[in-house]
């Protein structure tokens, strides 16, 4: 019993954390949500007094507006959450971080005096590199990396990408997707002996900064590696 009642103020706290930054970037957050959740109350009532079981309706309609209420409150939370993440050092990372089980991520393998940083991923889908900072300087950064480990993982697929907003780049909100949605070619063993092999290129100490804050619905805040 102790323990639950711990975890629910932090559950709770979580959430009124993740509220308050959405209506930051979001002000209009709570009237939304609010209105779905009534609308969708008020159609499923109005349809259960139309077969004449308003009660049952009742029931139905509180737990579909709460489902509604939660789903919206999520997806604006999330964009939300990205937001914030745009165009600050170390969101890419802060991200990959978050992929999934699965993934070895080690941030910023790569980078230029300007701070631009190419950071790397590895997981069943093969290495997967992506390049964060100016695009014109990052994207040889990243060309250079790719070369290096292909050298080394010559016969494992190596993605890249360049997390932006213009055209042709990948924004952060479609980055864990994306990594997600890349189809599998390696097994478990596989993965494990291709992190052994890049670890030959030297896994350099990030000083890069991970944004903080509330992430994304679904994600964690980073774990060491």
């Amino acid at each position: 019993m102790a323990r639950k009642t711990s975890e629910n103020p932090g559950r709770l706290a979580q959430i009124a954390q993740t509220y308050k930054m959405t209506r930051q970037a979001d002000p209009r957050v709570g009237l939304i949500v609010a209105a779905v959740g009534i609308v969708t109350f008020g159609v499923i009532l109005a349809l259960g007094f139309l077969i004449d079981h308003p009660i049952w309706a009742g029931i139905l309609g509180f737990l579909l507006a709460f489902l509604a209420m939660a789903v919206v409150f999520g997806r604006r939370a999330e964009k939300a959450a990205f937001g914030q993440l745009e165009g600050k050092p170390g969101a890419a990372a802060a991200v990959l971080q978050n992929v999934g089980r699965g993934w070895t991520v080690t941030p910023a393998v790569a980078m230029n005096k300007s701070q631009d940083v190419v950071h790397r991923a590895v997981g069943k889908a093969g290495v997967v590199l992506i390049g964060e900072g100016n695009p014109n300087r990052v994207k040889g950064l990243l060309a250079n990396e790719k070369k290096k480990v292909s050298r080394i993982v010559y016969d494992v697929p190596v993605h890249d990408y360049v997390v932006g907003t213009a055209e042709g780049e990948l924004s952060l909100k479609k980055l864990r997707t994306t990594l997600l949605r890349l189809p599998r070619t390696l097994t478990g063993p596989q993965t494990t002996q291709v992190n052994d092999r890049l670890r030959a290129l030297g896994d350099p100490m990030s000083k890069l900064p991970i944004p903080k804050g509330p992430l994304p619905k679904g994600m964690r805040m980073p774990k060491g590696r």
